[in-house]
């Protein structure tokens, strides 16, 4: 295995798109790890401090997780090195689809990433560049798809991704309008845990779990954990932490989701973040969910958490340990060798899997289906890790040889 994974981390990308933005000083780069089914899939993010390394690393990661959600084509990523905050970021957004949209027409389609809106930014400004749907190049480079049933995919996409969930099963609040691409991920993330175990035995719930990150996946991942009866101990995002070792009232909890503003954690126990990151490794728990930034907990919190009783780590976010291997590093073999690690490419694959539902012949546009089918995506790929490995431990592993045969 050590063998495919350097071969797959040291392989060039197929292709590497660069920009420099001519009237600011924002730089891009659309990265297609490989044109493997004839398109490839990957989303635009904008961040400050951005490099194309990173973005490698990314589309190398996406590669990875199409080998779980779907459809069966090559990994890719877009990132602008730009600061979101930034009163010029449309009009940055703006130069780079316009030069990047043939691409998108062709053979690659992309999703709003991280400091990107999906509703006000990406649809609307791609639509002003002649795209039908930002998924548009892989309806026509993968599936070859004629004028009609291009129609009905685009269609399918449109209308499953900016559906509004209605089924109370799902959501609580029938007054507060959620997409299920905002809250899709965040499912799946719960029921990584829901499923984890089930298969290797065990019930998630009167567990504990503590939540990094309070964006669109960490808030609607701490809901779902909380309605199936886990016990959310802490919730830390930048604006400070809520903290309560006997659990979070789940009633406070579904409040704190539907109070959500801009994706910060409003409540009036916060405890300052400077306060809140030095208490919060310490905290006993049997959970814990990355759902924040790229590269933020450390070795030592990791080894506190794991010292009183952490069990399973369900990752939300893309490589959420400091290290600067992509996929195996020293911090997460550690991890992994000692306890559970479910890598973010299962996990965090809520997106991925319901636009390839979407972009399917056999597409239901229901709450129901589209729930039952990330659900199911994230059973069928960790009930085939234990199939190979039914240990508790190198779970992680086992799941990355699984996908690199498959991507050879």
């Amino acid at each position: 295995m050590r063998e495919l994974l350097k071969k797959f981390e040291n392989q060039q990308p197929e292709i590497v798109f660069e920009w420099s933005d001519s009237e600011t000083e924002a730089e891009g780069w659309l990265v297609i790890d490989s044109l493997k089914g004839g398109a490839a899939i990957g989303d635009t993010r904008m961040k400050l401090g951005l490099s194309k390394n990173e973005v490698i690393q990314l589309a190398k990661n996406t590669a990875i997780k199409n080998t779980v959600s779907g459809p069966a084509i090559g990994g890719a990523k877009s990132g602008i090195n730009f600061d979101p905050a930034d009163p010029r970021k449309v009009g940055v957004l703006e130069r780079w689809f316009k030069v990047v949209s043939p691409i998108l027409k062709s053979y690659y389609g992309t999703s709003a990433g991280i400091n990107i809106d999906e509703n006000t930014e990406l649809i609307p400004i791609t639509e002003d560049f002649g795209l039908w749907h930002p998924q548009e190049g892989v309806v026509n480079a993968h599936y070859k798809a004629g004028d009609t049933k291009k129609i009905r995919k685009i269609g399918q996409l449109r209308q499953g991704l900016s559906k509004i969930v209605e089924n109370p099963k799902y959501l609580p609040n029938p007054t507060t309008k959620y997409q299920i691409s905002d809250v899709i991920t965040g499912y799946g993330l719960s029921e990584s845990v829901q499923h984890f175990y089930k298969i290797w035995g065990g019930n998630a719930a009167g567990k504990k779990a503590i939540i990094q990150g309070w964006g669109n996946v960490g808030a609607a991942a701490t809901y779902f954990l909380a309605k199936e009866g886990v016990q959310i101990v802490g919730i830390i995002s930048l604006e400070g932490a809520i903290i309560d070792k006997n659990g979070i009232n789940p009633d406070e909890i579904t409040s704190l989701f539907l109070n959500k503003e801009n994706n910060q954690l409003v409540s009036d126990k916060l405890i300052p973040f400077d306060i809140a990151k030095e208490q919060l490794w310490d905290i006993p728990t049997d959970l814990l969910i990355p759902a924040a930034k790229a590269r933020l907990i450390q070795k030592n919190h990791l080894n506190r958490l794991i010292n009183g009783g952490l069990e399973l780590i369900v990752c939300g976010a893309n490589f959420p340990f400091v290290e600067n291997d992509i996929f195996l590093g020293p911090v997460t073999k550690l991890v992994d060798d000692k306890i559970s690690l479910i890598p973010d490419f299962i996990s965090n694959a809520g997106l991925a899997s319901i636009t390839a539902y979407l972009m399917s012949d056999k597409t239901q546009i229901t709450d129901e289906a589209m729930f039952h089918h990330v659900s199911r995506t994230v059973y069928k790929a960790l009930k085939k890790c234990h199939t190979f490995n039914p240990q508790k431990t190198t779970i992680a592993q086992t799941a990355l040889e699984i996908a690199l045969q498959k991507i050879r």
